[in-house]
């Protein structure tokens, strides 16, 4: 039977993704260390700004903790502006729709989506590999932010084009920032040459893939499939197991395929850019 997921599910999902971008943020701001930047908790979310032109400056997991208030909202958007960035949120669609009316008589703009999908964890998995492809887990960090790096440089066009780009020396050290809150990483090799890399953490017994990327010239050719694999493998403990992906994209059409069930979709509503 297709994974359900009723507002209980999704809050749960919603708290671990909150969690991840503020411990995340915290990351960014102790290796900077010059005293920028801010987490604050809003309707049980938070709003973050690691640095600027961050995937991490957003507001994440509103809508299950309550309305929230003109006034806090007021904060939270000076906050964002005092760092010349807009605001980002990211709203479930079983997030109380209070909310979404809130924002918008702000003067919130609609700008994308983004699909979260999950997988339910019961017994131990085994590793797909297919020929050629041998997938390891890494404690090194620069080879691992190559690949990765290299391979978000080189985008698959499949699917609803991102709203978002973000400069190469941001994405690595977003990526620097994980490693440093108990994001796993890995590695994928080809025929001997490094194909791939993709990472995932544990929240509250959910394991959060935060990102798994293909170089071009090894596309289509199994990586995805051993990557996720690999990592479902390794998720012991876990009940449940999330992705989020652009709309009708390879990376969806690779999970739904690995048996993951699309639960909700998040609007990307913005407003100060």
């Amino acid at each position: 039977m297709p994974l359900f997921c009723d507002i209980a599910l999704a809050e749960r999902i919603e708290r671990a993704e909150a969690r991840l971008m503020a411990e995340s943020s915290e990351a960014a701001h102790r290796r900077r260390g010059d005293g920028r930047g801010f987490v604050l908790p809003i309707a049980g979310g938070v709003a973050s700004f690691a640095e600027p032109d961050s995937p991490f400056n957003k507001v994440a997991g509103l809508g299950f903790g309550g309305l929230t208030s003109a006034t806090l909202l007021d904060e939270v958007e000076a906050a964002f502006a005092e760092h010349k960035s807009p605001v980002q949120v990211e709203l479930s669609q079983l997030a109380d729709p209070a909310i979404g009316e809130l924002l918008t008589r702000r003067g919130y703009r609609l700008v994308s989506f983004e699909n979260v999908l999950g997988l339910a964890l019961g017994a131990p998995r085994e590793r797909i590999t297919p020929p050629g492809v041998e997938v390891r887990r890494t404690d090194e960090v620069d080879p691992w932010l190559r690949v990765v790096g290299d391979s978000f440089a080189a985008a698959d066009v499949e699917g609803v084009a991102s709203h978002e780009e973000f400069p190469r020396e941001t994405v690595e050290n977003a990526m620097r920032d994980f490693a440093a809150v108990g994001v796993l990483r890995y590695l994928a090799l080809r025929e001997g040459e490094v194909a791939g890399g993709a990472s995932f953490r544990v929240t509250d017994g959910i394991a959060q893939l935060t990102g798994a990327a293909t170089l071009p010239a090894h596309r289509r050719n199994g990586v995805q499939t051993a990557l996720l694999s690999a990592r479902l493998a390794d998720a012991s403990g876990c009940d449940l197991a999330i992705v989020t992906t652009q709309p009708g994209s390879k990376s969806q059409q690779n999970v739904q395929r690995q048996g993951f069930d699309l639960l909700y979709t998040r609007a990307i509503l913005v407003k100060g850019d």
